[in-house]
């Protein structure tokens, strides 16, 4: 699994990011980004894509680009999740190093604990539609979702919430995972319909 590192070469630590709509926008952008890069899409969907998850995000209702970008592609239902899944493999490949694809991240168990004591982390994974996966206490902690770059990007919200409050460096991990089982996730971990 890919580590993600959060700390800057001078050895400062990052502060907690407050600004949800902040880092909302700038995941939104960087997967704009990758998705062009990676030649996934072109920009006439993604463009599409990125004004669609900000109208969701405007009205604060979770959505995730990549699901937004295949329905605009005019992608079928019964073929979401293999398009999304070339979608997630294509971003992850413009990372370094590239988040691996976790199969069984639906057989875990929902971190309640880490979710009740990190409410804010609850609150952007659910905005992100990135749950966490584990939470050995606070020393070691995954998470995953069909975006990569949302993956990578509440992994560093984590890591900096979590150096705030304790002053301890997590070791973090960042997956993707399929679509069906990412659904899934996501509805027993954010309450999704």
């Amino acid at each position: 699994m890919s580590t993600d590192s959060q700390q800057p070469s001078d050895g400062a630590i990052l502060p907690a990011v407050e600004n949800h709509e902040a880092v909302l926008d700038g995941c939104y952008v960087r997967t704009a980004e990758a998705l062009s890069i990676s030649g996934a899409a072109n920009d006439t969907d993604i463009m599409n894509a990125l004004t669609k998850v900000r109208e969701a995000q405007a009205s604060a209702e979770p959505a995730d680009m990549l699901e937004i970008l295949a329905r605009v592609m005019g992608t079928d239902e019964e073929r979401l999740g293999s398009v999304i899944g070339k979608l997630s493999h294509s971003i992850a490949s413009t990372m370094s190093p590239p988040a691996p694809s976790i199969p069984f991240a639906s057989r875990l168990i929902a971190p309640s604990a880490f979710y009740e004591s990190f409410d804010s982390v609850h609150v952007l994974g659910k905005l992100l539609l990135t749950p966490v996966l584990y939470a050995e206490d606070t020393d070691a902690i995954g998470v995953g979702s069909i975006n990569p770059i949302a993956a990578a990007t509440l992994s560093r919200e984590i890591y900096k919430a979590v150096v705030k409050r304790f002053d301890i460096r997590p070791f973090m991990t960042v997956s993707t995972m399929e679509y069906e089982s990412w659904a899934f996730l996501c509805r027993k971990h954010f309450e999704l319909p």
